[in-house]
């Protein structure tokens, strides 16, 4: 690979791991025409090498995270000019700064997450990302939130209960 070549597909290998951040999924160049038994691939919990053979790696090191072994594959592409190796993680949901600990972290702030609807939300969090964004409205507009709002239900109740009582300097936190 060229020096021109090697840039670009480290472009758009750093577009692809921004894109699909919730898989390790890696995918390393090797020359056009290259065969699967020429290919080595050894994947550990935490290390990662991936080369050909009487080759030096192309890619090794130790993984920012540990994996799931057994669930991890490696194929050579179609086009024979790369090797696909998909790593499932140990925490799923948990996001990788970067694959390998020597290679540059990831800035996670730029990825763009999918979107969804409320409606494709359970029940239960649904009802919890409803309260949520009535809270930032209340908050926004300089209003009380909705636990701010029932604490205060509380205590109108508490005191219509016992009028005897005198509530004029009570402060609810």
């Amino acid at each position: 690979m060229t020096p021109e070549e090697q840039k670009e597909h480290d472009r758009i290998a750093r577009e692809k791991e921004e894109a699909e951040q919730a898989d390790v999924d890696v995918t390393v160049p090797v020359p056009k025409g290259t065969r699967a038994r020429d290919v080595i691939v050894t994947i550990k919990k935490k290390h990662l090498t991936a080369g050909l053979t009487n080759n030096p790696p192309i890619v090794e090191g130790e993984l920012c995270k540990e994996i799931k072994v057994d669930d991890c594959t490696w194929t050579l592409g179609n086009d024979q000019k790369e090797i696909y190796i998909h790593l499932e993680k140990v925490n799923a949901v948990e996001w990788w700064e970067n694959v390998i600990k020597t290679h540059p972290p990831i800035d996670t702030t730029k990825i763009q997450p999918e979107n969804s609807k409320l409606s494709d939300l359970d029940g239960e969090t649904r009802a919890m990302v409803e309260k949520m964004m009535f809270d930032q409205r209340q908050k926004q507009m300089g209003k009380k939130t909705s636990d701010e709002l029932q604490k205060e239900e509380i205590l109108k109740k508490f005191q219509a209960q016992h009028p005897e009582l005198d509530f004029s300097n009570a402060k609810i936190s």
